[in-house]
């Protein structure tokens, strides 16, 4: 059957009908095979799926972006999906992105990752010296006040 398909084919989930990407067990299939960028090809349903979704950001944290919008509000998600990719923060929620422990986790992965901070963050010193110390010119995403602060 499908599964089979997408295990044998890194496109086997985009050209599979409609109906094997509603299929919980195919969509998983392809997910562990091939990488969380397959929840892409996923039906609606199954990317509100949460255990579905962790496996998928686990994989590749970006995969976050085909998540339901539910799940990009949800903080063991979007942990999941910034220690594996710090840069995933930039899909989360306003409210994820103004927490400060997803902060230092998505940092800490990607120091970059400071850019999509609530401007609130991006005045703290505690996640900005963790965002510089993952990565220097993080300090170019820090608040002007911080900046200036030498």
């Amino acid at each position: 059957g499908w599964v089979m398909a997408v295990l044998f084919n890194p496109s086997g989930l985009q050209n599979a009908p409609t109906e094997a990407r509603e299929v919980p067990e195919v969509v998983a299939a392809a997910v562990k095979r091939w990488g969380g960028a397959q929840l892409q090809f996923a039906s609606p349903e199954l990317r509100g799926d949460r255990e579905l979704v962790l496996a998928a950001v686990r994989s590749q944290g970006d995969a976050l972006q085909h998540a339901s919008h539910a799940l990009r509000a949800d903080k063991e998600v979007l942990l999941a999906a910034v220690v594996q990719h710090g840069d995933a923060l930039q899909h989360a929620s306003d409210a994820l992105r103004a927490d400060k422990e997803v902060l230092l986790a998505a940092v800490a992965q990607q120091g970059d990752a400071l850019q999509h901070a609530s401007d609130a963050l991006r005045a703290d010193k505690d996640v900005v010296l963790a965002a510089v110390a993952q990565q220097g010119d993080a300090l170019q995403h820090a608040s002007d006040a911080l900046r200036a602060d030498k």
